[in-house]
């Protein structure tokens, strides 16, 4: 299983969002996390987003569709990046501004080293998330630089974000089924609440 991706857009402000009937589910995480590996690991492809030695690459909003129903969006990456003051307040507006407004997030991927664990920016947004409705999945990634006796107290780390996350690495591969099994049952879940609001007697005799 992989998730068919490809690029449609890039956008800073509202007014260059997608116009479409999909499911969205934004990929958020600290600059240095490796959101760019992992999206790529998603899609199967090792080219769809660029990666980079130097974080913070990726300022924009960049949507990517995903069969007919799911779009994938890779959020700007947060707190490590080398930038100046005003472009990291821009970004970070950019970042809130479709967090706070979108109506077609379905659910957040949340990324975190699994060396490093959930920090107040994770936890924060987490809340958010929680305050808002939309479901977070927590994605512990760089799995494969962990050794064995280390996953336990790494997974504990998690437990201030009320999220089991799921161990990835998108280097050997490891969890990225797992992860897209997630995105995709989160899509699907918040497919059939639309369809459900949108039944109708009439369309009903029609099926």
């Amino acid at each position: 299983m992989r998730l068919d991706a490809r690029f449609v857009t890039s956008a800073f402000e509202p007014g260059g969002y997608p116009l479409w009937d999909r499911a969205e589910v934004a990929l958020a995480g600290r600059s240095n996390v490796g959101k760019s590996s992992m999206l790529n690991a998603l899609a199967g492809a090792k080219n769809l987003a660029r990666t980079s030695r130097t974080p913070g690459r990726t300022r924009a909003l960049n949507f990517f569709a995903v069969g007919d129903h799911l779009a994938i969006v890779d959020l700007p990456g947060y707190g490590y990046a080398r930038m100046p003051r005003s472009e990291a307040a821009r970004v970070a507006a950019i970042m809130n501004q479709y967090l706070d407004r979108s109506e077609r997030l379905t659910a957040l991927v949340l990324l975190v080293d699994a060396r490093r664990g959930p920090g107040c920016e994770e936890l924060e947004l987490a809340a958010r998330m929680r305050e808002r409705g939309t479901p977070v999945i927590a994605v512990a990634t760089k799995c494969d630089k962990l050794r064995r006796a280390e996953r336990a107290d790494a997974l504990a780390r998690f437990k201030a974000m009320g999220v089991a996350p799921v161990l990835c690495s998108s280097v050997d591969g490891e969890g990225i089924d797992e992860l897209r099994r997630r995105i995709v049952g989160c899509a699907r879940s918040s497919r059939r609440a639309v369809d459900a609001v949108e039944k109708t007697p009439e369309r009903d005799d029609l099926r």
